[in-house]
C-alpha cells in the first residue's frame, strides 16, 4: 500500500462579504502559517478575496474554517470551495499576491 501518511490537498477560495480593507489577506496568511498550508490569497477588483491553498486535508480544512470568519472587523458572506485537480507543485509558505 502506497498511501502517503499526510496525503495533501488543494482547495480554491473565493471569499464574499466585507472582506478587503479589513485586513483579511494579512490575517489569512498568518492562519495558514500556523497551520502549515502553503499558498496565496489575494484581492480581486470584484471586492472578493481568493485564494489557493496547500497542505494536508486536516490543515486546509482549518483554514477554510477559519476563512468562514475571518479576522474581527471582516463580514464574511460567503465561501466557495472548489477543487484543483492538479494543484501543481506546493508553493514555499503562503503569500499575498497582486490584486486581479
Amino acid at each position: 500500500m502506497n498511501a502517503e501518511p499526510h496525503p495533501t490537498i488543494t482547495r480554491h477560495l473565493l471569499i464574499t462579504g466585507h472582506v478587503q480593507g479589513v485586513g483579511y489577506r494579512w490575517s489569512m496568511v498568518q492562519a495558514a502559517e500556523r497551520l502549515g498550508v502553503t499558498g496565496w490569497v489575494r484581492n480581486r477588483q470584484d471586492g472578493r478575496v481568493e485564494a489557493c491553498a496547500w497542505g494536508t486535508e486536516q490543515a486546509v480544512l482549518a483554514l477554510i474554517d477559519w476563512a468562514h470568519r475571518g479576522p474581527e472587523h471582516a463580514r464574511v458572506d460567503r465561501v466557495v470551495v472548489g477543487n484543483v485537480p492538479d494543484g501543481g507543485g506546493a508553493p514555499q509558505g503562503f503569500v499575498q499576491r497582486e490584486t486581479v
